[in-house]
């Protein structure tokens, strides 16, 4: 029987240096490789360190993260405050044992081996920090995303109020706010009531990064705690914050909080704020079909969030049912000829009168860059820049049924884009920040530094940030969850046999609750974990 929690062996000289708290002083019976064969950092930042790996029997591998002693050692511990709060009193063994892992697959066979582990997030015993001494900061960079003032909130109030911490400050317009020295003191009086509130109050921007100058502000200020709120380009930068960090030898903690609205980071099971979007972008859909129900010869076309992954278009249209055709980045179509999109909405129109589509902001980009010729342009934070596939693929209906059919249709099309960024976030997220937000406090304050913190099937772990970095998370268009959509929309797949065979052959993202998997030995669903 397999654990999804599991312990590490240790000798009996070792348990009792776990009261120390201190993983330099643990000599577990595992081999540490000091660089992972199994996973390196990206090749475009040089790092200054090593991946921390810990292999043991039966194929078992913990890839660990990052410890202030690791690079200041006997550095000195003290109890952590928690013991003396009433409010956990109750809490039977609330202390994370040091040794506790998160399988990152949980779907296995008979002689499978144990696979890779992330360490369990949570407090622990012993801490790095006296609460008077510590200087935190928060900082919110890239776009706006349902659940920010949430996840601020609840640092705040985790640091005073579980850690006593009372010198905590906001970073103000993201990355260039180290710099610019603008600062906002946060004060659980200040972040009272802020979650019911969408964006963030500390504001926030793309581009901006500087490492060094940030660096020299941390170290100027004396600020000892970070925390960085933002998705996959911001982690980069958080991880080269915790390089410049390391190589001057501050004692300073480094944490990231992963956040995209696209739910597009691996590892973890969703990134905040993607219930709410999907929730909210449902309210745009069931007024698309309302439209389209209403009129004759209707198509509501509704565009949605998903650069580069169509999770919120997939389990917007899983979720609505109204929606004939969802239309992502991963999943290839065509306009013209037989089995393309003009026949099927032609289909569609004249079965039922009426029709909804759902596109991602990234599906279609090729058709639209060869018909626009459009130049590859780019954000302040080096994103591409979209075309407006909405407006396009608008268009290209209307003057396809204009000159070469005889029907006439009207087509009405919503872009809720920033109406979905800015509500905020719903009970569920609200829920899912706290989590965050506390794993990342506790894991600060116990000396883990240069990782991220989420969830990996339901329990918040500690995640290098190259593995966070290294790659998007991506719908995979031969699992089951895709079919279910298409089951759902009756909508061609739009993929020939060659397509099908290669999308296979492709190397699968990792494992993460919200998407299907491919396994090593077929197709595994991750929500139902049957293969």
């Amino acid at each position: 029987m397999f654990s999804t929690v599991g312990a590490l062996k240790l000798s009996s000289d070792n348990n009792r240096n776990l009261k120390t708290d201190n993983p330099s002083r643990r000599k577990a019976k595992f081999k540490v490789s000091p660089q992972s064969s199994i996973m390196s950092p990206p090749s475009a930042t040089t790092a200054l360190s090593q991946p921390k790996v810990v292999t043991g029997d039966y194929g078992y591998v913990l890839e660990d993260v990052p410890h202030l002693t690791d690079y200041i050692p006997d550095l000195p511990t003290y109890p952590n405050p928690l013991q003396d709060n009433p409010a956990y009193a109750v809490v039977k063994q609330y202390f994370v044992d040091m040794d506790d892992t998160i399988a990152q697959k949980i779907v296995v066979h008979a002689n499978s081996p144990r696979g890779i582990h992330f360490r369990r997030a949570g407090p622990r015993q012993k801490v790095y920090f006296k609460s008077g001494d510590v200087h935190a900061c928060i900082v919110t960079c890239g776009g706006l995303c349902p659940g920010l003032n949430t996840v601020i909130r609840e640092i705040v109030c985790s640091l005073h109020d579980m850690y006593g911490v009372t010198r905590i400050e906001g970073i103000e317009g993201g990355y260039r706010g180290f710099y610019s020295r603008n600062t906002i003191p946060l004060t659980p009086k200040v972040a009272n009531g802020i979650h019911k509130r969408g964006g963030t109050i500390i504001g926030t921007s793309r581009g901006g990064y500087d490492n060094k100058k940030i660096v020299n502000s941390i170290e100027d200020r004396g600020i000892n705690q970070v925390y960085i709120i933002g998705g996959d380009g911001t982690q980069k930068g958080a991880s080269a914050i915790y390089e410049e960090v390391r190589r001057r030898g501050l004692k300073v903690a480094v944490i990231g909080i992963p956040k995209t609205i696209d739910n597009d980071i691996p590892i973890i099971d969703k990134s905040f704020g993607f219930d709410t979007a999907v929730e909210e972008a449902q309210r745009a859909i069931n007024a698309a079909h309302v439209e389209s129900e209403s009129n004759e010869n209707c198509i509501g076309l509704v565009k949605l969030m998903g650069r580069n992954s169509g999770f919120i278009a997939m389990y917007a249209t899983l979720a609505s049912r109204d929606v004939d055709c969802c239309l992502i980045p991963e999943s290839p179509f065509y306009l013209e000829g037989p089995g393309g999109l003009f026949e099927y909405i032609e289909k569609r129109i004249k079965e039922n009168g009426h029709m909804v589509i759902v596109v991602a902001e990234g599906a279609g980009q090729e058709l639209v860059a060869e018909s626009l010729r459009a130049t590859d342009n780019k954000d302040a934070s080096g994103n591409k820049l979209l075309d407006d596939i909405g407006l396009w693929l608008s268009q290209k209906i209307k003057g396809h049924f204009k000159n070469r059919t005889e029907m006439e249709i009207n087509l009405k099309y919503i872009d809720p884009t920033y109406m979905i960024r800015a509500v905020p976030s719903n009970a569920s997220d609200n829920v899912y920040s706290t989590l965050l937000a506390q794993s990342a406090v506790h894991g600060a304050m116990a000396g883990y530094t240069g990782c991220t913190v989420g969830p990996v099937h339901g329990r918040e772990c500690y995640i290098p940030f190259y593995r966070i970095t290294e790659m998007q998370n991506k719908v995979v268009i031969t699992d089951r969850m895709w079919a279910r959509m298409l089951s759902s929309t009756n909508q061609p797949s739009f993929l020939n046999t060659k397509d099908i065979i290669e999308s296979i052959m492709d190397e699968a993202p990792p494992t993460q609750l919200l998407d299907d998997q491919v396994a090593d030995n077929g197709v595994v669903s991750k929500e139902t974990g049957v293969c």
